[in-house]
């Protein structure tokens, strides 16, 4: 008996272990799109932009309303010199995302990028970064973990950009929460299994 609740507390946590694993695969960045830095532009935004390390892919959602002439693109910038601040040249697709509303004044986005195509990446952002679509994605990613890349929304009124936000990485909550339960669940499992041992 002992030999069976031991495998099945083994099988719970090996499990979990998989779970987290598989979660870890997707970092998520979040950035509020205002003109503070860009326009002085009453506009806002928000976006949403998840990254799958095993999928290659960048998942990007964007949100705005209230742009003060109809919007011209939209894209990724990268890397700025320092986090969360300055300019860089634009790293994702040019002039715009694949498919982003364009000539409007408010709108949202939903689309996914595939970080092992070139068309996926400004073709000067690839030159620049070693001349391939997984170097470029290399450094895509590393300048969003280091604050260091930023998206915005380009206007007629405001040709070099009306709102912007850098992303900023984004605790997984949900993922952290199944790390604290299941620790705890697996060591009330070992616990149990010494007591009985005890007895």
């Amino acid at each position: 008996m002992m030999k069976s609740r031991s495998a099945q507390a083994l099988a719970f946590v090996f499990a979990f272990i998989v779970a987290a694993a598989a979660r870890a695969e997707t970092t998520k960045f979040e950035a509020t799109l205002t003109g503070d830095s860009e326009s002085l532009s009453t506009a806002t935004g928000m976006a949403d932009v998840i990254y799958n390390s095993v999928l290659h892919t960048l998942h990007v959602d964007v949100t705005f309303t209230g742009l003060l002439a109809p919007d011209t693109a939209s894209h990724i910038h990268a890397a700025t010199a320092l986090p969360l601040a300055g300019n860089a040249g634009v790293a994702t697709t040019v002039p715009s995302f694949p498919g982003f509303p364009l000539g409007v004044t408010s709108g949202s986005y939903d689309h996914t990028l595939d970080l092992t195509s070139l068309t996926s990446f400004n073709p000067s952002y690839v030159t620049a970064h070693g001349g391939t679509a997984a170097s470029a994605e290399d450094a895509l990613v590393a300048a969003l973990f280091a604050d260091k890349a930023y998206l915005n929304v380009h206007s007629s009124e405001f040709p070099g950009g009306e709102i912007r936000g850098f992303l900023v990485g984004v605790p997984d909550n949900c993922a952290t929460g199944l790390l604290v339960t299941g620790g705890a669940l697996a060591m009330l499992g070992l616990a149990r299994c010494q007591r009985r041992r005890s007895s």
